[in-house]
């Protein structure tokens, strides 16, 4: 039921009104252009609202209606392919609406309410349907099969169920109670959605990148974070865990970025290969797109509208990823809404509720038995962006003591046009001893040794660099000096990785395994002929070592490792190597 007020005060994004019976996040319609808002403090007889769309021009005196409802999203046919803002109104309707610039007060629906789908019931008249339960499937894409399940506030026993196209706000299925369920259902965006049970994540999430899947592991069901400067590679990195990652449903949230690299994210999405089908990428992603130059109040709903899409289709039984790019901005617009509503500030301006709200955004990862007794997971990967680099800043703090894998960008390493740009002194992945069992029963035996030893290999390094930058590296021992060209190696040919060519972006753990496994094999014949007395520089300009970064990038890969490790041991056998 509508209840009127009127605008009492306005501040930025925050307006307070009087005369208005509302409750904490109610949905209003503020001023006279009914703009979108959200209820965030009562105080006495003001009630202040967080507006979503920019609120020049409005003044006190204007009326506010509550709808008695809180900001939820509408979930059915139709997610997947979809482009939305924050809060879920589809950008190709505000198109239509408003040209090239969004216009404000704008309502439009999440899903195409007119557009019929295929319903096939799975249960029959006189069962029993418990909350969460499936009781009919859609074709939603060629490879995904949407579950219309029982919404979690619901259960009956069905008196009439249908088959056949319908649009998701048809009646399909009739309880006897007399409730009637469509193909929709609604769901606010600030209530994590419910399930059996929560279980400890044992499965890796397989995205492609080799410092990511070898060195760093995420597990399906985890929290991840990439904080890093301005230019190291935040976005690029997300889009290639969007692009590759082994989930059936991609999230991809664009939370305060900048137009420019949401707009190549829309561009590229729709013309992407899934590897995994063969099919448009697009056709199991859903991208909320909530650049920088827009309201700064939507950049939070964006975020809690990204997760409650994920929790979705984890209810069905699907794995998600979820990309956030990036909680700083989000951050960033609790610092302004805090500031306008006089809280007191915490650490650096933040509000001191900070801690608890990103707390409260990636404990909704996971993976979990939904209500009807499938199994899925939501990955949660937030980008942050620190301003100037400084990772003691108070998000990328508080983030770290929330996630369990640490993916650290750095600026020197952009620099030098190492890319991906991931530090692996100071990264680190919490997940390793829960995925190290699986690694040696899928990738290889000796698979989780080799990454440790090539770990071992690249601190000893980071020791060895400080000699050497005083005296050079021809004053070490040879040994010392070899360990230098074989930590070289394992940076330029298994931790280096170009996302923008067509084969070296993403590789498999088989490409994965063979590559280390080649760096190991010549450190080890590399030793054995220094100590039967090779020298150091006919080791260093060896044909197959300087063969093994080029064929990362050719077609019969294992052709070609074949033919590498082959002519390896010919040359280790004319210098009298083993």
């Amino acid at each position: 039921m509508e209840v009127k007020g009127e605008i009492y005060r306005v501040s930025g994004p925050v307006v307070t009104a009087i005369g208005l019976d509302a409750k904490m996040y109610d949905l209003c319609k503020v001023g006279d252009q009914g703009l979108m808002g959200e209820v965030i403090q009562i105080v006495g007889d003001k009630v202040i609202i967080q507006v979503y769309e920019e609120t020049a021009g409005i003044r006190p005196g204007e009326p506010v209606i509550t709808t008695g409802m809180s900001l939820a999203v509408e979930l059915g046919p139709g997610l997947l392919s979809s482009i939305y803002d924050g809060v879920q109104r589809p950008l190709h309707v505000l198109l239509e609406s408003s040209g090239g610039f969004i216009g404000r007060g704008i309502t439009a629906d999440g899903l195409d309410h007119k557009k019929l789908w295929e319903f096939k019931p799975v249960a029959k008249k006189g069962d029993f349907i418990d909350s969460g339960q499936v009781f009919g499937v859609v074709q939603e894409t060629v490879n995904i099969e949407h579950k219309i399940m029982m919404p979690p506030d619901k259960s009956g026993t069905i008196a009439d169920i249908k088959s056949g196209s319908f649009t998701v706000l048809d009646t399909v299925c009739t309880l006897t109670d007399g409730t009637e369920l469509q193909m929709m259902h609604k769901w606010p965006v600030r209530r994590p959605r419910p399930v059996k049970k929560k279980m400890t994540p044992s499965r890796p999430l397989v995205t492609g990148q080799r410092i990511l899947d070898g060195f760093f592991p995420v597990a399906k069901g985890g929290t991840a974070a990439i904080p890093g400067p301005f230019g190291s590679g935040k976005t690029v990195t997300q889009q290639q865990l969007s692009k590759w990652s082994d989930t059936e449903i991609v999230v991809y949230v664009g939370c305060g970025e900048r137009g420019n690299e949401m707009a190549d994210v829309l561009w590229d999405f729709p013309h992407l290969e899934d590897p995994q089908t063969g099919r448009p990428l697009m056709e199991r992603t859903i991208l909320v797109a909530n650049t920088s130059n827009m309201p700064v109040a939507a950049r939070e709903a964006s975020v809690y509208t990204g997760i409650t899409l994920a929790e979705y289709y984890r209810d069905m039984g699907y794995d998600v990823s979820l990309m956030a790019d990036s909680t700083s901005r989000w951050a960033e617009a609790m610092r302004e809404i805090s500031s306008r509503l006089e809280e007191m500030p915490g650490e650096e301006g933040y509000p001191a509720y900070l801690s608890a709200r990103l707390a409260e955004f990636y404990e909704r990862a996971g993976v979990a038995q939904a209500l009807c007794g499938e199994e899925g997971s939501v990955t949660a990967i937030g980008a942050v962006s620190p301003p100037g680099g400084d990772f003691s800043e108070p998000v990328t703090q508080n983030t770290l003591r929330i996630v369990k894998v640490f993916w650290a960008l750095d600026a020197k390493l952009s620099q030098r046009r190492h890319f991906p740009a991931i530090n692996w002194l100071t990264s680190y992945s919490l997940y390793k001893e829960t995925l190290d069992p699986w690694f040696e029963t899928n990738v290889a035996p000796d698979f989780v040794t080799m990454r440790e030893r090539a770990m071992d290999m690249l601190q000893v390094e980071s020791e060895l660099q400080e000699i050497v930058q005083l005296v050079g590296s021809d004053s070490l021992p040879d040994e010392q000096q070899l360990l230098l060209e074989v930590t070289r190696m394992v940076r330029e040919v298994f931790l280096q990785q170009n996302a923008f060519h067509p084969i070296d972006t993403y590789s498999p753990f088989s490409k994965q395994y063979a590559l280390m496994k080649a760096i190991m094999k010549y450190a080890d014949m590399a030793n054995d002929a220094l100590k039967s007395g090779a020298l150091v520089s006919q080791l260093v300009k060896l044909d197959s070592k300087n063969d093994l970064p080029k064929i990362r990038f050719e077609d019969n890969f294992e052709a070609n490792m074949s033919a590498v490790l082959a002519k390896m041991d010919k040359e280790f056998a004319a210098l009298g190597g083993k």
